[in-house]
């Protein structure tokens, strides 16, 4: 992938990413105010369960995919791509049905005795076929991904989010539901219906991108070679997901039994959570659709630059990602803590929100650039590295979240403390991987440059913010947010003659 080719998917890719994270960001605004703060933390309470069985099924699949084809597109070995997608879709669609099963009958145990609450049974069972809907789909964007055809999938999925606000909105309409348990089965209903129609555009699409496919000649790897080269890279990322999410689940679902513990019933529990995760944590990840996609294309990219041995051009993109994202991560925590309180009120009409974004937004400048990790060390191969290193991550979070989510002057702010302590671990182990691979000899001064500017930003704005700008609450906002990633985006040029 030139450079070329990888700044125009990127913007197609930023900009349909975008697109789709802020009808999802709508979503969830729907649903606060739907749902609740008690009724997000239950809704937030299922989705790592769905999260957890999605990784079993189906986590490496687009990483493996996209990064194989783009190795057998770079060769013009066309007849493999083809023959890959349909050894690799007939195993996993047979996996993926077994797993949804098996995950429909054990529902009222998951919802019992691993939740810890009834409500979420309905809703447990109502996610299965979502899951095998996800577990084909990314298949199929695992190799719109590798061929660089981003532009139909990028619409399907701004189709898909804009459809789920639609459904849900007429679903709560339709049966009038009124309990907690009821809506919160009906968010996830429409959930499925959204998978499964972008499952079967996306199909339509694949179709029709085959049949223009040029001809090839070579004879095709066998199957069984063929599904080999796929769960070779999968497995690994596989293991990481899962294993990683059963203690990214177990943390999620540990943490209300320690807000009882620190003294909160139940209800106040859920609700914390809610306004934490639901809420705030969706406010301060909306800048993480830009890096991730940038995530998704540096996998196959840089495949194909070792493939051609451009270590100093796989070096260059790896440091701007890195920096990208870590000027990305500071202008968030400086937005977050200038408006904190108005964000909250902007986007869920809530004034309680604003220590829990202030204190969230506080993880980012390491949490972003640690995200891009996982593309970095993918494209170099290092799956094995990848998995070790997730699990120790998710090991720290767990033990962190278990200490400081139950002492009463933390509570709900142990999720801040654990993602800077577990990412900077995390960060910290992989960059060494990197390094052992790639020399990239980043340059710390200017590190601790940019984190002065950013502080310097935050005192020169927050004045201006409080008596030159205007009183509307939301120009204001619009005003300091553009300011401040003006401000980084022209800080980001700095040091670039560098490279």
């Amino acid at each position: 992938m030139d450079k070329d080719n990888f700044l125009k998917n990127s913007f197609l890719l930023i900009a349909s990413n975008v697109t789709t994270g802020i009808l999802g960001f709508i979503f969830s605004i729907y649903l606060s105010k739907v749902l609740g703060a008690e009724g997000m933390g239950l809704y937030n309470l299922v989705m790592p369960i769905y999260n957890l069985f999605i990784c079993l099924m189906t986590a490496g699949i687009v990483a493996s995919i996209s990064k194989i084809t783009a190795v057998y597109a770079q060769k013009g070995e066309h007849n493999n791509i083809v023959k890959t997608i349909r050894v690799v879709s007939l195993f996993n669609i047979s996996w993926a049905f077994l797993i949804g099963i098996i995950v429909f009958f054990s529902a009222p145990l998951i919802g019992k005795y691993g939740i810890n609450d009834i409500r979420t049974i309905n809703a447990i069972k109502v996610i299965c076929p979502a899951m095998v809907c996800i577990a084909i789909s990314n298949i199929l964007k695992g190799y719109f991904y590798g061929t660089c055809k981003i532009t139909v999938p990028a619409i399907i999925d701004i189709f898909e989010k804009a459809m789920r606000i639609l459904i849900v909105s007429l679903l709560i309409f339709l049966t009038q539901a009124q309990t907690l348990e009821a809506m919160v089965t009906l968010a996830t209903i429409a959930l499925c219906i959204g998978e499964f129609q972008s499952l079967f555009f996306l199909f339509i699409y694949y179709k029709y991108s085959i049949n223009k496919m040029p001809i090839s000649h070579e004879i095709p790897e066998s199957k069984f070679q063929l599904l080999f080269d796929v769960t070779i890279i999968s497995i690994p990322l596989c293991m990481n997901g899962f294993l990683t999410n059963i203690l990214g689940t177990l943390s999620t679902l540990i943490v209300p039994r320690r807000l009882l513990v620190s003294g909160f019933s139940y209800t106040d529990a859920l609700s914390m959570i809610g306004k934490y995760t639901g809420m705030a944590l969706s406010v301060i990840t909306i800048p993480i659709i830009i890096v991730s996609t940038i995530n998704t294309l540096l996998i196959p990219d840089l495949s194909q630059s070792l493939v051609l041995g451009k270590q100093y051009e796989a070096s260059l993109r790896i440091k701007k990602v890195i920096k990208f994202a870590f000027l990305l991560g500071i202008a968030t925590t400086v937005i977050c803590n200038i408006v904190p309180d108005a964000l909250g009120q902007m986007f869920y009409d809530r004034n309680d929100l604003g220590l829990y974004i202030r204190f969230a937004s506080l993880a980012t400048p390491i949490l972003f650039p640690a995200i891009t990790m996982f593309g970095i060390l993918n494209g170099l191969n290092r799956q094995g590295i990848i998995l070790r290193n997730s699990l120790i991550e998710a090991i720290i979070e767990l033990i962190c979240l278990y200490i400081f989510t139950a002492i009463p002057s933390i509570n709900i702010f142990g999720y801040s403390l654990t993602m800077v302590i577990a990412c900077t671990i995390g960060l910290i182990l992989n960059m060494y991987e990197v390094n052992k691979q790639i020399e990239l000899n980043l340059n710390k001064l200017n590190i601790v440059i940019y984190i002065f500017l950013g502080f310097l930003t935050f005192l020169i704005i927050n004045i201006f913010s409080q008596h030159v700008f205007t009183k509307s609450l939301i120009i204001n906002n619009f005003m300091v947010i553009g300011l401040v990633f003006s401000i980084f985006a022209y800080l980001g040029t700095f040091g670039d003659n560098e490279d």
